[in-house]
């Protein structure tokens, strides 16, 4: 009561419009009040227009009488269908069904009522077309008058949030893009406006739908002034290619406008819309379709088995763990010497998966009490490892850390699953390990030639596998969140070099990867992934910019700084030296690189890892050198050692 009587009081004041859309509802006994007005009326109206027509009724002596029982007869089953307890505002057909039910129930009744008197008396109290025509008239007013309180509350509303709402054009009349523009135009608390649609066809330009016009995208674009009058393109991600996606954006984006994507109705509840619309991101322009893995064989392989995720917390890991936990293995352990992060993961996994069992770790792989304990106490089936240090300019000012973890490290983990005749190792490794130009890249090549070494030892029953990823998108540290938060800071945006280039995945695709590998290899191979096109990062840089509604070298500089110490500009997926063999996964091959006996590989790494400990960079890089033949340091100070190889072999 309170509420009705502010929004009177806001009329009275002025500020009608504020005060009206805060009122939640009309109160019941208003809709009462009201519907029983409508059947006062809608008697009126059919005695009117029986008269109109010169129609004699039956008993006019007792037109009062038989009034009163009309009335009585709709107003108690108004309360047995509780017509009135629905929010007007928010009326729907669910309304419309239990007026039907109410004033349908009011008409059989009375039309038994007749039947009784006609047969008592000889006539009945009722003209029969009276009792029709009133429940047609009823029906169709009680409705209306929802349907326009309804109606005058969407109207406010959206006057209301006018300003703040984003002009948004659907892109395409599909039957998902009109059920998307439905949804806007139906829920006017969405901070979202239809203002039409835009499409490809030029069969539909006098054409108008869910009353908004419909127009070409050429005449669209071309047409300043028009494109003035909308914030935002919207389109459905799932329904295009990344050909038409990168078109449609193209075209916003050089027009001023944002890009919004939102999956279809069917994908999400329609409470979940307004969540379910975002910026368009560089994210959904570099997806790739994603690997489908087997889940038949992924689920044998990880059901009721106890599993081992090192470098559980990083972003490779910490995927990989809740993909595994869909399988309910037994236990997985998640391994990391990171404690914040391992702490985070622990009380996201905790509650997404209550059901599963974890293990959380702090440990540090290059320490092998430590690790060998584990392997004791959990008896693992399948190991995956993902720990490592990735950072390539880090790396190469500390080389010795990169033995200690990426070589040190993997070599503990391989050979106490050797040991503890783990069912399979599944190694997580970068395609910098191919022709690498930095330390990072040769310790991990290192780690993948120690682990393909341990496949064919006398009385190994483990299946070593080795998978090299290209970059992962969003990953700790990659460029794409970094350039974010550049472009949050207003720029620069900082490239190391103008024709640098890069591959990309995305974090699912990598584990599924990873997953898949698990299952398909016999031991000892390298998997490697179709990534497609290679992206240039200058090219990245400004869709991102763009995207966030800036004009590249206008509001967000781009500046270029050289390249980082042992970077090179493009990666590559196989060595020089590599064949490939397909698999019957048409995106996965296998790389056929170069193996070296476990004799050799032993005694270099331990000669490696003797280095580390002394902390000689340069006798560290020299003896990666050794091992890693093909490695060739780039804008690094370790230059000076491919120098004197080559004065060597000169002389």
């Amino acid at each position: 009561m309170k509420k009705l009587t502010d929004a009177f009081t806001a009329l009275y004041n002025g500020d009608n419009i504020v005060k009206l859309t805060d009122l939640r509802y009309i109160p019941r006994w208003i809709v009462i009040l009201i519907d029983i007005s409508i059947v006062f009326f809608s008697i009126f109206l059919s005695y009117t227009f029986l008269d109109w027509l010169h129609v004699q009724v039956n008993f006019p002596n007792q037109s009062l009488e038989k009034r009163i029982l009309l009335i009585g007869v709709n107003l108690f089953f108004m309360f047995v269908f509780r017509t009135y307890a629905g929010i007007v505002r928010h009326s729907t057909f669910f309304d419309l069904f239990k007026i039907l039910l109410s004033s349908g129930s009011t008409l059989l009744t009375l039309m038994a009522i007749n039947f009784c008197i006609g047969k008592l008396l000889g006539k009945s109290l009722y003209l029969y077309p009276t009792l029709f025509l009133y429940f047609f008239i009823s029906v169709s007013l009680m409705f209306f008058f929802r349907m326009l309180i309804k109606q005058f509350f969407n109207i406010l509303i959206d006057i209301k949030g006018a300003s703040s709402k984003t002009r948004v054009a659907v892109v395409g009349v599909s039957d998902a893009s009109v059920s998307l523009a439905r949804a806007i135009l139906h829920n006017p608390n969405y901070p979202y406006r239809l203002e039409g649609f835009v499409t490809k066809r030029s069969d539909s330009n006098k054409a108008v739908l869910l009353g908004n016009k419909i127009y070409n995208s050429d005449y669209f674009f071309k047409n300043k002034n028009l494109t003035k009058q909308f914030d935002a393109l919207l389109i459905i991600k799932e329904i295009m290619s990344k050909q038409e996606l990168e078109e449609w954006m193209t075209l916003a984006l050089d027009n001023g406008l944002k890009v919004l994507k939102a999956p279809t109705l069917s994908k999400m509840r329609d409470s979940d819309l307004v969540g379910g619309i975002r910026q368009l991101q560089i994210e959904d322009l570099l997806n790739r379709r994603p690997i489908k893995i087997e889940n038949e064989d992924v689920t044998k392989r990880h059901f009721n088995k106890n599993i081992l995720v090192t470098g559980g917390a990083g972003s490779i890991g910490s995927e990989i763990v809740r993909q595994v936990a869909q399988f309910e293995p037994s236990l997985i352990v998640v391994l990391d010497q990171a404690e914040s992060p391992l702490y985070e993961l622990e009380l996201e996994l905790l509650e997404k998966y209550p059901e599963q069992k974890f293990k959380f770790v702090l440990a540090d792989i290059s320490n092998s009490y430590r690790l060998e304990k584990i392997f004791e106490t959990y008896q693992f089936s399948m190991v995956y490892h993902a720990a490592a240090y990735k950072h390539v300019p880090l790396i190469e000012e500390n080389p010795h850390e990169a033995i200690f973890v990426n070589v040190l490290g993997t070599k503990n983990v391989a050979l106490l699953s050797k040991k503890y005749k783990v069912n399979r190792f599944v190694m997580v490794s970068t395609d910098k390990a191919v022709n690498p130009t930095n330390v990072m890249g040769a310790s991990k090549r290192t780690a993948e030639l120690f682990v393909q070494s341990l496949q064919n030892l006398e009385g190994n029953t483990t299946k070593f596998i080795t998978t090299r990823f290209g970059n992962v998108l969003g990953s700790n540290g990659s460029v794409i969140p970094h350039f974010r938060k550049q472009i949050e800071k207003g720029g620069p945006i900082t490239i190391t070099h103008p024709d640098i280039i890069r591959y990309f995945m995305t974090i699912p695709e990598a584990c599924e990867l990873v997953l898949q590998a698990g299952t398909m290899g016999a031991g000892g191979e390298i998997y490697v992934f179709d990534m497609g096109e290679p992206v240039k990062i200058l090219d990245l840089a400004k869709r991102m910019i763009k995207l966030s509604g800036f004009r590249p070298d206008v509001d967000i500089k781009i500046k270029f700084i050289g390249l980082r110490p042992g970077e090179k500009l493009y990666e590559e997926l196989l060595s020089d030296n590599a064949t490939t063999v397909p698999t019957h996964h048409q995106k996965i091959m296998i790389s056929k690189d170069p193996l070296i006996a476990f004799d050799e590989i032993e005694f270099l790494c331990k000669q490696v890892i003797k280095a580390a400990v002394k902390r000689d960079k340069l006798h560290v890089v020299k003896l990666l050198k050794d091992i890693v033949p093909e490695f060739i340091s780039n804008n690094s100070e370790f230059e000076v050692l491919d120098k004197k190889n080559l004065t060597d072999v000169s002389n």
